[in-house]
């Protein structure tokens, strides 16, 4: 591709299990479009082809066709971990190695997609109070931190704390503290196979972060970041090779 032409914007999907919205009128409220809808809605300002899946659909709204039509896939989920299917979660986690990007959302931790990817339980400790979470941006260079300030504030969210049983991040880019205390790592990557992987902290649902400025741009620039750019999407396998040399 010439230096002048521009890349072509990701494609991205964003899956939600679409329960709180249907069943706590406090979360739909808050979310009349879906907690999805709040996501998806600055990837689409910035010009993002976005689509929408949920559990609910055939195969959870993720198909193979819809899988090879997404470069990145956005994951919320808190309640309905275990109802996901087993087939659905290798299929999703085959194109991750393939290349797709993944950014995995606030109770995703413990979806069986990132557990899966982690090799680890991903347990943490935690606390529903609804108090101050500062997030530190302690990779200020990397490109998911971009137009960010040196830290920001959520004024109600739970709270998350160390220790997060998660294998050692590739990259740390923010760093969460919180009134009660804790602290956490709360934006991490990492690289599976050809895929890369964006685990992001916040996003409780019965607090409005995902109409937070500074988390919006967090969710834009992660997809821009966890795109597979122009690498060929295929899935890892191995071949059989004669030997380059014969003594």
């Amino acid at each position: 591709m010439s230096p002048d032409v521009a890349a072509p914007l990701p494609r991205v999907t964003v899956w939600n299990e679409y329960w709180y919205e249907k069943n706590v009128p406090e979360v739909a409220r808050l979310y009349p479009d879906g907690i999805h809808g709040a996501i998806a809605q600055p990837l689409r300002d910035a010009g993002f082809p976005t689509r929408i899946a949920t559990m609910d659909e055939a195969e959870h709204g993720l198909t193979d066709i819809v899988l090879r039509a997404t470069d990145v896939l956005i994951w919320w989920a808190h309640k309905r971990h275990d109802d996901v299917s087993d087939a659905v979660v290798a299929r999703v986690a085959a194109q991750v190695h393939a290349g797709m990007g993944l950014v995995m959302l606030h109770s995703g931790h413990f979806s069986k997609l990132f557990r899966l990817l982690m090799g680890t339980t991903c347990t943490l400790n935690w606390r529903v109070d609804g108090q101050r979470e500062r997030l530190w941006v302690v990779a200020p260079h990397h490109p998911i931190a971009a137009g960010l300030p040196a830290h920001f504030e959520l004024e109600r969210e739970e709270a998350y704390g160390e220790v997060f049983e998660i294998p050692e991040p590739d990259e740390l880019v923010f760093i969460s503290w919180f009134k009660g205390g804790e602290v956490f790592r709360s934006g991490c990557c990492f690289t599976r196979s050809r895929g890369r992987i964006f685990y992001f902290r916040p996003g409780h649902e019965t607090f409005p972060t995902f109409h937070d400025g500074n988390v919006r741009k967090v969710i834009v620039n992660a997809a821009r970041w966890a795109a597979p750019g122009l690498i060929e999407r295929r899935v890892p396998e191995s071949v059989l090779v004669e030997p380059l040399e014969v003594f």
